[in-house]
C-alpha cells in the first residue's frame, strides 16, 4: 500500500513511477477522493465543536430558565448533518483505498527500464553450458520411461497440473526439501516454522494477493485461501505487531506445499511438471529495517545461489526489468537454473525486497532503539528453492545416457544408500 501523504507531497513524481510500470496517471483521481475525505473530515470536526458548545449553551439556558427548542432543533439538524458528512468521508476513504490497494509498489531507482522478460539484465552466471555425448531428454521423458512420474493417474486423480512422482523420484524429491530446509536452518540462520495452508482475508490481503490476485488463488467455501507460497503465513507473522528493532531481523523458513490456480497460462508448459496447481517449496521470508532490508535482499539471494551451487547446477542471476518486476516487489533477482533437456534457462527462484509496502497494509511496524515514535517494517520474501523445479534441474543435468540418474553427492544422505535412480 502506498503512503498518501507521499501522493500528496508529489503527486508528478508518483506517476512518473506508476508510468514505469506502464500504467497511466492517477494521482488526480487519488487526491480528488483524498480531498474529499479530508474537507468532509473539516466540516464534521466543525460541526462537532458547535454541538459541544451547544450542549453548553442549553445547559446554560436551562438553569436560567430560558427556551432551548431553538437550540435542541440546531443540535438535531447537526446530528443529521454529521451522519451524512460521516457517510461522505468513509465514501471517500473507501475510494481512495479502492484506488491505492491495485496499485503495484514503487521500484527501486536501480531497477532496469523495460517492459518484458527479454529486457531482463543477467548479472552473473555460475557453471558452464554442461556438454552430453548424447541428446538430453526433458524431465518429463526421463520420469515417464523409468515408470517413477505419472500424469495419467495424475489427471484420473485431479485434472490437468497435477502429478504423481513414485519410488525413488518421490523420494528424491522428499531429498531435496528436506536438505534445503536443513540448509537454511543449519547454515543460513532462518528460523523453520511449520504453517497452516489456509489464510484469512486480512492475510493475504496484507501479502497484497487480494484484491488484484484473487482469480490465482483457490478459495474454500468457508471462504479461506489456499496459501499460494508460504511468504503468505509467514510474512503474516508481522501483521499487527510492534516488533523492538534488537529482534530485527526475523529471518523465517518454511517447506510447504503450494497452490495456484494459474489463471491466463493455457497453453503454457502443458507438459511435465515446470506449471502445476500444487508444488512443493522451501520460502525464506526476512522481517527487518530500512536500514537493514537492501543488505538483506543481497543476502537472501545468496542463500538461494549456495542452493543451486551445491547442487552442482548451472545458474545465472537476473535483474529483474521495470516491467517483469512483480506487483508487490521495488525490486527483485530470478535465479535461472539451465534444463539440459529443454537446453534453456528457467526461473527457480525470486528473491524480491518489497520494502514496507506489504507491512503498510498488515499494518506491521517496530519500534526504534533511539527516537519516538513505530516505523513500519520492510518485508523480503525469496525461494529458496522450488522444490519441483529443482528435482527437474537435477533429473535433466545428472541424467545418464541409459535414462538412469545419478543423485547429486549432498543428496546422499537423504536418500538411503541409493545414489543413482534406475
Amino acid at each position: 500500500m502506498h503512503d498518501i501523504r507521499a501522493v500528496r507531497a508529489d503527486p508528478a513524481g508518483f506517476d512518473a513511477a506508476m508510468a514505469r510500470r506502464g500504467l497511466e496517471a492517477v494521482s488526480a483521481a487519488i487526491l480528488k477522493h483524498d480531498e474529499a475525505r479530508r474537507s468532509a473530515q473539516t466540516a464534521l470536526q466543525e460541526k462537532q465543536a458547535r454541538r459541544n458548545a451547544i450542549a453548553k449553551e442549553i445547559g446554560m439556558a436551562k438553569r436560567q430558565g430560558g427556551d432551548t427548542a431553538a437550540l435542541e432543533a440546531e443540535a438535531v439538524a447537526l446530528r443529521d448533518e454529521m451522519a451524512a458528512l460521516e457517510a461522505t468521508a468513509a465514501g471517500a476513504e473507501r475510494d481512495q483505498v479502492a484506488l491505492l490497494e491495485i496499485l503495484p509498489n514503487i521500484l527501486d531507482a536501480e531497477v532496469p527500464e523495460g517492459r518484458e522478460e527479454a529486457d531482463n539484465v543477467v548479472l552473473h552466471q555460475h557453471g558452464d553450458i554442461p556438454a552430453y555425448p548424447f541428446l538430453p531428454k526433458q524431465h518429463f521423458e526421463l520420469g515417464e520411461a523409468l515408470g517413477l512420474m505419472d500424469f495419467a493417474t495424475a489427471a484420473k486423480l485431479a485434472g490437468a497440473r497435477f502429478t504423481v512422482l513414485k519410488g525413488a523420484l518421490a523420494r528424491l524429491e522428499r531429498a531435496l526439501g528436506h536438505w534445503m530446509i536443513s540448509l537454511h536452518t543449519e547454515a543460513h540462520g532462518y528460523t523453520e516454522a511449520s504453517v497452516p495452508l489456509l489464510v484469512n482475508d486480512a492475510v493475504a490481503y496484507g501479502t497484497d494477493k487480494l484484491p488484484k490476485f484473487a482469480d490465482d488463488l483457490f478459495r474454500t467455501t468457508d471462504g479461506r485461501w489456499l496459501i499460494p507460497t508460504a511468504e503468505v503465513p509467514l510474512t503474516g507473522f508481522a501483521m499487527g505487531e510492534i516488533l523492538a528493532e534488537a529482534d530485527l531481523p526475523m529471518r523465517l523458513t518454511a517447506l510447504t506445499p503450494c497452490f495456484r490456480s494459474e489463471a491466463g497460462s493455457a497453453g503454457r508448459d502443458t507438459r511435465g511438471m515446470l506449471r502445476q496447481h500444487q508444488f512443493l517449496k522451501v520460502e525464506m521470508v526476512s522481517i527487518t529495517t530500512a536500514e537493514q532490508s537492501a543488505e538483506e535482499h543481497e543476502r537472501m539471494t545468496r542463500c538461494a545461489e549456495r542452493v543451486l551451487t551445491d547442487l552442482g547446477l548451472t545458474w545465472r542471476r537476473v535483474f529483474l526489468c521495470a516491467g517483469d518486476t512483480g506487483f508487490g516487489a521495488a525490486r527483485t533477482y530470478d535465479l535461472e537454473v539451465w534444463l539440459p533437456g529443454q537446453q534453456a534457462w528457467r526461473e527457480i527462484s525470486s528473491c524480491s525486497n518489497t520494502r514496507d509496502f506489504q507491512a503498510r497494509r498488515m499494518n506491521g511496524r517496530y519500534k526504534p532503539k533511539e527516537g519516538k515514535g513505530n516505523l513500519f517494517l520492510h518485508t523480503l520474501n525469496g525461494s529458496g528453492v522450488a522444490v519441483g523445479r529443482a528435482l527437474i534441474a537435477v533429473m535433466e543435468t545428472y541424467q545418464q545416457e541409459d535414462g538412469s540418474i545419478r543423485v547429486p553427492d549432498v543428496l546422499l544422505p537423504f536418500m538411503g544408500g541409493v545414489s543413482r535412480i534406475g
